[in-house]
């Protein structure tokens, strides 16, 4: 277990993930449903003898953690496997469905047909993976980003709205709604924010479009702050 800071996130959580499959715990000291949950998940995880890791991150103190996740009410539990949410609950759970939950990240001896079908990636494959999951949160974000990059926002959004909201399910609605050239046409990123940024008050399009590059430059990247701050100017 390891207790995880807005500064470690990346490296403790996104990138060990990549090697083990990590549960993030954002919890609080003064929620009763998280110190029940707590010692369930510790106690399950550390069953698996180190092939699941726990995070917990305290969401008074890391603020910036749970606004990745979308996080509105906790305890909420995310499992993250190759960078990315492959699973979630929110509240408290009994150990039994804990358990079931933890186990689901144990790698098994085969992959099973959705996993083969999510790692081939190429839009048949996936189509096929969503029939016989319908709410893969791997599956549909890869292939709404798919429907994303050939300029079908309107499918890439409705398949989004299958699955809770995330970090990874935000990324690729802004795409959509920026277009196949989003990413690319992005280019110089503060001369469109400052452009944008003169239309936000009475422009719900623009405002949209500004939120979207914001989305697409990161949490990471120090203009995201100054900018949401010089909406929030614009806007109160």
């Amino acid at each position: 277990m390891a207790d995880v800071t807005d500064a470690t996130f990346q490296s403790e959580v996104v990138e060990r993930s990549r090697t083990v499959p990590v549960v993030v715990d954002l919890w609080a000291s003064w929620c009763g449903p998280c110190r029940q949950l707590g010692p369930i998940l510790e106690r399950v995880i550390d069953a698996t003898g180190g092939r699941v890791e726990l995070a917990k991150v305290d969401v008074d103190t890391n603020p910036s953690v749970a606004q990745a996740f979308g996080v509105q009410t906790i305890p909420a539990v995310f499992a993250l496997v190759d960078a990315k949410v492959v699973d979630q609950f929110i509240g408290a759970k009994p150990e039994a469905a804990v358990r079931a939950f933890v186990d689901s990240l144990l790698p098994g001896v085969e992959e099973t047909e959705v996993q083969r079908l999510v790692t081939k990636g190429d839009e048949t494959s996936l189509r096929e993976a969503l029939e016989l999951e319908p709410d893969n949160a791997q599956a549909v974000v890869a292939l709404a980003e798919l429907h994303a990059a050939a300029g079908r926002s309107q499918e890439a959004l409705a398949l989004l709205e299958r699955i809770p909201p995330s970090a990874e399910t935000r990324r690729v609605a802004a795409l959509a709604r920026l277009g196949p050239d989003g990413p690319d046409g992005v280019g110089d990123h503060g001369s469109r924010l400052d452009a944008l940024l003169e239309r936000v008050r009475d422009d719900p399009d623009a405002r949209q479009e500004f939120l979207d590059v914001l989305e697409l430059l990161g949490p990471d990247d120090p203009r995201t702050l100054s900018y949401r701050r010089a909406l929030t100017t614009r806007l109160f």
